[in-house]
């Protein structure tokens, strides 16, 4: 269905970017600010999927090339 366009640090740092700014949502639960921190859904979700619609829009990949 989609073509994995992230190599493995690109997703290790999606995911890692993704939890930290869903953590802050539950560890500031007074500030203004806070449901801004929801949009680590994205970053986390393109991170466990391997791929990322931005990327193939573009033409990006992150991948290592597989060698023949």
């Amino acid at each position: 269905m989609f073509k994995t366009n992230e190599g493995s640090i690109d997703r290790g740092l999606r995911i890692l970017v993704g939890l930290a700014l869903l953590a802050a949502f539950f560890v500031y639960p007074e500030a203004s600010w806070r449901y801004w921190t929801l949009i680590g859904v994205v970053p986390l979700l393109t991170g466990l999927v391997g791929s990322c619609p931005l990327y193939s829009i573009l033409g990006i990949s992150t991948c290592p090339v597989k060698k023949a």
